[in-house]
């Protein structure tokens, strides 16, 4: 068989990466500002305490959505030969699995009621925890298509899918259903995003069911399976825990306030996370471009997360207040900082892919462990000082889990914390130099909407100046990218 040289296997890669990000970008963008629409709405519509009590389920939710599936589908996309069988094995244990959890959660309800103090989370239960089966039911269609590449695909399916629930849900809270217009806005879109997928995914499950098949997958995926249940649990476990200690209202303002923060990183991350997870594992026997490879995506993550993160801070609340009014600027505080720990989320997603990638499951769940452990104890001292110490516990939860994941990169690829500091140092030096400046010149403008602007402006034009002024690599990289299109549009 032919094999390509060093140079076109890296232009090769470079294209499928390219195209790749693109489309993996415009779907995590797209549901990003649907959401933000959506919530931009509804927030001014639906009481604090209807988010709450939405919110303080978060982390049932997103457990059960790991255990259903169980970290075949990462193990589907890892392996090269599959047949039908595997497939649709897979498929049969996802959808059993769904419904056994939906009945679970469907006679514990009201037990979640009086630990949370507010007996009408029983009846939302019940409804909202049917989201766990309609996913259940597109969980193979997804993984075919991201198999194939084919974010195309799953970008239209998952705004499409969106769209519908976010106009149903605003109709619904419009009309006075409260928390219901957020239980439906859930609930269809799970639906929606299920049947789209099976519309335009040929894939159909045959009878047939193989425990060989089935043992085989678990084999590869009880590891990563017990790290992504511990991952998720910890990621989601602030608002139910606020919950259980303070008014529902907390927990809309601290919950919101993580959405809103995670909206540009949760892109960032998505997106990256994406590619990575179909360009590493196809490198993966190949130390050193996976440590060119890692270091591009971390440089790439630190020119975009820094200055993005750093504007959202300064204009925080002048945006709140312009977008919401009085009724939601409780939330601000926790906004500022939640979005300081945001900013290195993306990050530690591209560490936990190479260990992925690098079939590594051992790291990947010794991390977790390790991480699950660190925020119990910061939980424990800092939760008695109030929400807000939480919030700052989430800051220093972050940081570390960063340094632990990078200490173990530097085993795998010798991509060590010194690499690390020299990749992303230039861009958070400069995006800090650039938002500090641009604070100063507008912090006596009185005027929401032209402080807002200004800062945008500034900040933005200040810092592209500065990466160009010491020419940083990311920036040429774009101005590259650009003058290619150009050429190929002639």
């Amino acid at each position: 068989m032919h094999k390509l040289n060093p140079d076109m296997a890296d232009s090769a890669l470079k294209k499928k990466t390219t195209v790749s990000l693109f489309w993996s970008f415009l779907d995590k963008f797209g549901q990003q500002m649907l959401n933000f629409a959506s919530m931009l709405i509804l927030m001014n519509i639906v009481a604090a305490e209807d988010y709450g009590l939405v919110g303080s389920l978060a982390v049932f939710v997103a457990f059960s959505t790991i255990l259903i599936d169980s970290g075949f589908g990462r193990a589907l996309l890892n392996r090269k030969d599959l047949t039908q069988t595997d497939y649709t094995t897979v498929f049969y244990f996802n959808i059993s699995l769904s419904f056994v959890l939906y009945l679970l959660f469907f006679f514990t309800a009201p037990l979640l009621g009086k630990m949370f103090h507010a007996p009408a989370i029983t009846s939302v239960v019940r409804i909202l925890f049917l989201s766990l089966i309609f996913n259940a039911f597109g969980l193979i269609h997804q993984t075919i298509l991201t198999k194939k590449a084919n974010f195309k695909g799953l970008t239209q399916v998952n705004t499409l899918s969106l769209l519908f629930s976010d106009v149903v849900a605003v109709v619904m809270a419009i009309a006075g259903y409260g928390v219901w217009a957020l239980v439906a806005q859930t609930l269809l879109y799970a639906f929606f995003r299920s049947l789209f997928l099976w519309v335009y995914s040929p894939w159909r499950p045959i009878a047939r069911f193989s425990r060989k098949s089935l043992g085989t997958f678990f084999a590869f995926s009880n590891k990563l399976l017990s790290a992504s249940v511990i991952s998720t649990t910890v990621n989601n476990i602030y608002p139910s825990l606020i919950a259980a200690f303070y008014p529902m209202s907390q927990v809309a303002y601290f919950n919101q306030a993580k959405k809103y923060q995670d909206i540009p990183f949760l892109t960032l991350a998505n997106t990256f996370r994406t590619v990575a997870m179909l360009i590493l594992s196809e490198i993966n026997e190949q130390t050193e471009r996976l440590k060119r490879v890692v270091s591009k995506i971390i440089k790439s993550i630190a020119f975009l997360s820094f200055p993005i993160g750093l504007t959202m801070i300064v204009i925080a609340e002048p945006t709140f207040h312009l977008l919401f009014k009085e009724k939601w600027l409780a939330a601000v505080p926790y906004f500022q900082i939640l979005t300081f720990a945001g900013m290195l989320s993306p990050f530690i997603f591209i560490f936990q892919e190479l260990f992925i990638a690098k079939e590594n499951s051992k790291f990947f769940l010794g991390i977790e462990v390790a991480k699950g452990v660190l925020l119990i104890l910061l939980i424990v001292l800092l939760f008695p000082h109030g929400i807000t110490a939480l919030a700052v516990s989430w800051i220093i939860y972050m940081v570390i889990s960063l340094i632990i994941s990078v200490m173990l990169t530097g085993k795998l690829i010798r991509y060590t914390l010194f690499h690390l500091i020299k990749d992303i140092g230039p861009y958070l030096l400069l995006a800090i130099i650039s938002s500090a400046v641009s604070f100063l010149l507008t912090m006596k403008i009185g005027n929401n909407v032209v402080f807002i602007i200004l800062n945008l402006v500034i900040t933005g034009t200040s810092y592209i100046l500065l990466c160009k002024l010491f020419k940083l690599e990311m920036l040429k990289e774009i101005e590259y990218w650009f003058e290619k299109r150009k050429k190929e549009k002639k």
